[in-house]
């Protein structure tokens, strides 16, 4: 895949805060845009954001950072949400739904009301598979159109750690998390391959037996990961900003892609009407289409668990 270099526009619509800034920051370093628009209610924070990074533009490739308005959002390529109440050290990510659905619900009509008919919206606060929906529901987009982060990070984070566990190049690890992005979420163990060699062989190889106690303390661990961090730092901004950046280089991409993207399903496992990940190829348009696993029987009944968790979320919000 080769991305157009420098020839989309992106709005960062929450630019001030952490993982809003941060993004930009990767997307001009990346090359991949050539203009990057903040918007953010805090007026004065966010232009002290968009200074600072359009003094670092000189050593990058040309790039315009400028801050705007929900207007300035109807030009862009792909528009990234990040605004919202950030997730406090003693909440889940579902604690924050109530909050985040009702500045959603004031915010998306206002950054679509004008949009390109072919930008894609792209969700990131938390709890994303949720407020994915309810920006779904709120603007006039077609559900391909408006995507989440997802698990793409947790996917992320499953492969370093199985890259770590066995001293391999992460390249040679393919492995996915999906269901929803949360404690919910699906390590799809039967379908780990390292160098294209199944998990269970190649733990034989290696002479490791007891294959259930590395799956139980890898999965704690990638499932932790984001509470770990914000009980250290306060925030998790670094990985959200790097997974964010590899999903709109898909976007903008000459080619398609994998990601495990949160988008709507429609039959998919039997779920319907819920935002959920799942690997999806992913181009221009968004979300051209939805991949199924050949999952087991546990897997299977842990992503219809992962769906009903999200699927409570809105029904409690009654956004349909």
């Amino acid at each position: 895949m080769s991305a157009r270099r420098g020839k989309g526009t992106v709005a960062i619509v929450g630019g001030a805060g952490a993982v809003g800034s941060t993004t930009a920051f990767a997307l001009m370093d990346s090359g991949l845009v050539g203009e990057i628009v903040l918007v953010d209610i805090d007026d004065e924070r966010v232009e002290g954001e968009a200074m600072d990074l359009a003094h670092g533009a000189y050593f990058t490739s040309p790039v315009t950072v400028r801050t705007g308005g929900y207007e300035d959002c109807w030009d862009a390529d792909v528009v990234i949400v990040t605004a919202g109440a950030s997730q406090a050290p003693d909440e889940t990510r579902l604690d924050l739904v109530e909050r985040n659905a009702d500045i959603f619900a004031e915010m998306v009509p206002e950054i679509t009301a004008g949009l390109c008919d072919d930008a894609v919206l792209l969700v990131v606060t938390n709890p994303v598979d949720v407020l994915s929906y309810v920006a779904w529901q709120v603007s006039d987009l077609p559900a391909e159109r408006v995507i989440g982060s997802g698990t793409v990070l947790d996917t992320a984070r499953f492969r370093h750690a199985l890259s770590r566990e066995f001293d391999l190049d992460p390249a040679n690890v393919h492995a996915y998390v999906i269901g929803e992005h949360g404690d919910s979420e699906v390590l799809v163990w039967d379908s780990v391959n390292l160098g294209g060699i199944p998990l269970e062989s190649y733990c034989a190889q290696r002479g490791i037996e007891d294959t259930d106690v590395l799956e139980t303390r890898i999965s704690a661990e990638v499932r932790d990961a984001a509470y770990e961090i914000i009980e250290r730092k306060g925030r998790t901004n670094y990985g959200v900003a790097r997974s964010v950046t590899a999903t709109v280089e898909r976007i903008l991409g000459d080619g398609d892609s994998i990601l495990t993207v949160s988008t709507l399903l429609d039959g998919q496992y039997g779920i319907d009407d819920v935002y959920l990940s799942l690997p999806c190829t992913v181009n221009r348009g968004g979300v051209r289409d939805v991949l199924e696993f050949d999952l087991s029987d546990g897997e299977r009944k842990a992503l219809e668990d992962s769906a009903a968790v999200v699927r409570d979320s809105i029904d409690r919000l009654n956004v349909d």
